[in-house]
């Protein structure tokens, strides 16, 4: 399959790029956006280029699937990932792969909805993707903008379909372009009109990087410019997690929460979603107290995606 062809399998991508020996390479956030965080951090910069929440998604009945893959980027070591009819079949961690080489999948025999989810926190290129059937595009519901930081990219669970994004779209089936970065704030200035591209739907789920800051000008900053951008499109706002990391800090950080939402109810098109409701506050559920584990991710997932649906969101 051509790079081409293999675009119209390729979700969660704004933009691609074809290097000059034929990799294919998919990007979350416009020129503008990436050269605004190569001035502003490198840790940023680095992250925003990141395969996140990026998948090969298709209705098929090919029993096996392979593709050229090189790794020139890795925050964490999470996986390359199978999905048929909803549950994943197949995990190939990071960890224990070269840094290029070629995936080859089986799978079942008959008609089946594949998905294939890239690395989260690592920045791959793909090529020669090659089955041995026909692949028919997934069909999608909204097109969703998401926004955050290292959760939301997908750092925590170690695996790509299990970050709490992944949870969420398999029940949800959003056509998602995910502009989670890892160690994200509040900044307007990464809000940019993205030629092209118009969302359904933004969910803004952001915080937890500076719940300790002095005052919440930095917030409403945010929301007036990104309710200025995107008009009355409906934006769901979820507040910044529990966090065991911090005990003496979680009166700063349940009042930071309030004034969040606060500031985001302002808005009509805002709805708010209360993140300390969304998983438990227990160390089992976390990594390290602050990012949900695959655990903590499944819960969050799922929990995000009924409040969603109470909400008619």
């Amino acid at each position: 399959m051509t790079n081409q062809a293999l675009q119209k399998l390729y979700f969660g991508a704004y933009s691609f790029r074809e290097t000059e020996d034929g990799w294919l390479q998919a990007f979350q956030y416009s020129e503008e956006q990436m050269a605004y965080f190569r001035t502003a951090f490198d840790f940023w910069y680095d992250r925003c280029m990141a395969t996140t929440a990026k998948t090969l998604e298709m209705t098929t009945g090919a029993r096996t699937v392979s593709f050229d893959y090189r790794l020139i980027w890795e925050g964490s070591q999470d996986s390359f990932e199978l999905a048929v009819g909803g549950l994943i079949t197949d995990i190939r961690y990071v960890k224990d792969l070269p840094k290029e080489g070629t995936l080859r999948w089986t799978l079942p025999a008959g008609e089946k909805d594949a998905v294939f989810y890239l690395p989260a926190d690592a920045t791959v290129l793909i090529r020669n993707f090659e089955a041995d059937g026909a692949c028919t595009p997934a069909r999608k519901n909204e097109k969703v903008l998401w926004l955050g930081d290292s959760i939301t990219q997908g750092y925590g669970p170690l695996r790509s379909a299990q970050t709490y994004v992944s949870v969420a779209n398999r029940l949800l089936n959003w056509d998602i372009l995910n502009q989670g970065i890892g160690g994200y704030v509040y900044d307007k200035k990464s809000l940019m009109r993205m030629e092209g591209y118009t969302p359904d739907k933004i969910v803004v789920a952001l915080g937890t990087n500076q719940f300790g800051c002095d005052t919440m000008k930095d917030v409403e900053e945010y929301y007036e410019t990104l309710t200025a951008l995107y008009g009355k499109t409906p934006v769901l706002c979820v507040t910044p997690l529990w966090r065991g990391d911090v005990p003496d800090g979680l009166p700063t950080l349940t009042r930071f929460c309030e004034n969040v939402k606060k500031i985001a109810g302002r808005y009509p098109q805002v709805t708010v979603v209360d993140g300390f409701s969304l998983v438990p506050h227990l160390p089992e559920y976390f990594l390290d107290n602050l990012h949900p584990n695959a655990l903590g991710a499944e819960v969050y997932g799922r929990n995000l995606v009924e409040a969603i649906r109470k909400l008619h969101f």
